[in-house]
């Protein structure tokens, strides 16, 4: 018998007496400052409390110097349900494992404790899956919540760790993004009296462990632990696999006074999908956006956002620190790993360290909610910049002619909801018009591509996209040639519009959306290139990537979900969008002495010229000639009436009021149309303005201020 449990049965001895509260500990890392007075009788969560054994806690060690490591709903219930899988789930984990009452003898009740798993829902604010860790975490005595989050070196995370295709899973600037939404998440559960427990490893181990140290001090403590495991819903193949290993893992830990229920919990869009107008919720979802997009707004209203839990529902167990000491995984309440922790070597940690000040990013900008919620106060309400959204969207110099809003999104550090009630204010405290409605209109966009991955699951990764194996008119034999990647990849095509946005994503993860459609459109229809390849290296450079987003909008582009191919002339996108060359020069500095009338064209100039310029353009010069042949109408595009330059979205998630991108199936952003020279508001070297769908509307569940 261990003195824990000895000690437990002492005191359970002495359960009827009085003033057993006087024992409580006083003083813990993680008891918030009392908002409830002493007992004066013992309860069994007092008891339970007491008769837990203590341990010193562990940190991160490594005989090195530093750690070297491998890789809402309308109502409370509707916030919290986990749809119909989910429930299913979380009870099939309660009958494999059992309720087993040890300590039920002595008529101890059972010890609620729930940890909530982190993933792309970095934030407290509107966050539904954290609002149901806490309905389960039922404040008290051995009680509580664990916030964790995993940095996963197995799966996402070191410069080890590449995708089938040869790209890095997760780029160093985009982990570095991770570590300081993950850094700004803890220090917001510190102020609110709690703590995040951050793991390095298989995601699986380190809540497995966890949940095995847990486990272990209940046994001790002669109680009984009643363990919820609550994270957001994804849906893609990987994170599903991953959700399988913890479920696994979690089993293997309990013990046999412990049992377990595992529950994902639906977050990140504007719309549930139980509110869905379709026949069968997300399997109905419609296989091109225009008819979702009308159903939508015609029949389905915006969830509340959700306040952050309080302080008491945030509340971690006082035995906190003795878990993560007790659990036998890299994972601490006070250490953050760095990029080299996290297995990046040396080139790729220096390539994170510096911000290039051609940056289109806000000044200053880090990961978190912190920023995230400053960022969307900055552009709506302190620069006013919200009103002219639209018509600067299609800008690619500096940070204000879109939202930026993307790479907060991506990790979860702000609410498209937030972002939509804001919008909503702004309505109705300053104007009302287009821009407003079209920033809502981008996230909407997000939602259709989470659905879409929902229902299509691993087609949008597959070189046919959800065409398949049926015959359609934009299927083609995919080439690929190493060497015109690579140059696509570094910005070395000869294309100088291509080129300019190449650059910029690699030296700052981030493209405007106008230059994704481009850079997409040139690799799989101009390049005739396999897609994945385009969007395999945006998931490793983009500081917005979300695996919905990228792979939908790039099987958009490609053609592969069966909507209108859209091809776009990016000489003639160049000549539009950057009329005056300024954005070419700003990335592709060897042609600054070109004249405006081949900034876009070098290999039109004369040698003469070149010389006059000081660049030369050719194989193995200055600047590379074209790697296709820009007089030959790709072979797709010919004699079946589609036209080049129109429509579409599809280069990814752009970061414009949500970042979505890729919409292949539209035909809109016609480069001959527009106002012309009538709009004075449009964006930094624009001449054209896009034609567009008409404005829309949206609509909340219920009053949103």
């Amino acid at each position: 018998m261990t003195l824990g449990r000895r000690r437990g049965l002492f005191l359970l001895s002495l359960l009827p007496r009085p003033n057993l509260a006087a024992l409580r500990p006083t003083s813990s890392a993680f008891v918030a400052s009392s908002s409830s007075s002493p007992s004066t009788s013992a309860s069994p969560d007092v008891l339970r409390s007491l008769v837990r054994t203590r341990f010193r806690p562990r940190s991160f060690h490594s005989s090195s110097s530093s750690l070297a490591m491998g890789k809402g709903g309308k109502t409370a219930a509707k916030t919290a349900r986990g749809d119909a899988r989910n429930a299913k789930h979380a009870k099939n984990d309660d009958d494999a494992n059992g309720p087993r009452d040890v300590g039920s003898d002595y008529g101890i009740p059972p010890c609620p404790l729930a940890i909530h798993w982190f993933r792309n829902d970095l934030r407290l604010h509107d966050n539904p899956a954290l609002r149901r860790t806490a309905s389960l975490a039922k404040p008290g005595p051995g009680s509580g919540m664990l916030p964790v989050f995993v940095f996963d070196t197995s799966r996402i995370y070191g410069s080890s760790i590449r995708t089938p295709l040869g790209s890095l899973k997760c780029g160093p600037r985009r982990a570095q993004f991770a570590l300081e939404a993950v850094a700004d998440l803890r220090a917001s559960l510190e102020r609110k009296g709690s703590g995040l427990i951050v793991g390095v490893g298989k995601t699986e181990e380190v809540l497995g462990s966890i949940a095995a140290s847990a486990c272990k001090e209940a046994d001790e403590g002669a109680s009984v632990l009643k363990l919820s495991v609550v994270c957001q819903e994804e849906v893609c193949s990987e994170e599903l696999a991953v959700d399988k290993a913890v479920r696994s893992s979690l089993a293997k830990a309990m013990t046999k006074g412990c049992n377990f229920a595992f529950e994902t919990v639906w977050g990140s869009t504007l719309y549930d999908p139980e509110s869905l107008p379709f026949a069968g919720d997300v399997s109905g979802v419609p296989d091109t956006f225009t008819p979702f997009r009308n159903k939508v707004e015609k029949s389905c209203e915006i969830g509340r956002p959700l306040d952050a839990p309080s302080d008491d529902e945030l509340r971690m167990p006082w035995d906190a620190k003795d878990v993560v000491a007790g659990s036998k995984c890299r994972a601490s309440l006070d250490y953050l790993p760095t990029l080299a922790d996290l297995g990046y070597d040396e080139e790729d940690v220096a390539s994170a360290s510096t911000v290039d000040d051609r940056s289109a990013m806000p000044e200053g900008y880090r990961g978190g909610e912190s920023f995230a919620l400053a960022r969307v106060n900055d552009y709506i309400w302190d620069r006013d910049l919200l009103k002219g959204y639209f018509d600067t969207r299609n800008g690619m110099i500096g940070s204000e002619y879109s939202t930026k809003f993307a790479p907060w999104l991506a990790l979860g550090n702000v609410s498209p909801r937030y972002v939509a009630r804001e919008c909503r204010r702004y309505e109705e405290a300053r104007v009302k018009n287009k821009s407003t409605y079209w920033v809502v209109f981008e996230l909407l966009w997000r939602d259709y591509f989470k659905f879409f991955a929902k229902k299509h699951g691993d087609a949008v990764f597959r070189a046919d996209g959800t065409i398949g194996n049926g015959e359609h008119v934009n299927k083609r034999k995919w080439g690929y040639d190493p060497k015109q990647v690579r140059a696509w990849k570094e910005g070395k095509t000869g294309f100088p519009l291509v080129d300019a946005n190449m650059r910029e994503l690699l030296a700052t993860g981030f493209m405007s959306n106008r230059g994704r459609q481009n850079v997409a459109s040139f690799l799989a229809i101009d390049m005739n290139a396999d897609w994945r390849y385009g969007a395999d290296h945006f998931e490793q450079h983009l500081l917005d990537y979300d695996v919905h987003s990228n792979w939908g909008n790039w099987c958009s582009a490609a053609g592969m979900t069966g909507g209108r191919l859209n091809r776009f002339n990016v000489v003639k996108q160049g000549r539009d969008y950057d009329f005056d060359g300024e954005y070419v020069r700003l990335w592709c500095p060897e042609l600054k002495n070109v004249p405006d009338k081949y900034v876009h064209e070098p290999w039109k100039m004369s040698e003469a010229l070149m010389e006059e310029c000081g660049v030369k353009v050719g194989p193995g010069r200055d600047y590379p000639s074209p790697i296709v042949d820009p007089n030959v109408q790709p072979k797709i595009m010919r004699n079946d009436g589609r036209g080049g330059g129109r429509g579409g979205r599809g280069g990814g998630k752009g970061g414009r009021g949500g970042g979505k991108g890729g919409r292949g199936n539209q035909r809109r952003g016609a480069d001959d149309g527009g106002r012309g020279d009538r709009n004075p508001n449009r964006g930094r070297g624009q001449r054209r303005d896009m034609k567009s769908l008409k404005t829309g509307s949206y609509q909340f569940e219920s009053k949103y201020v």
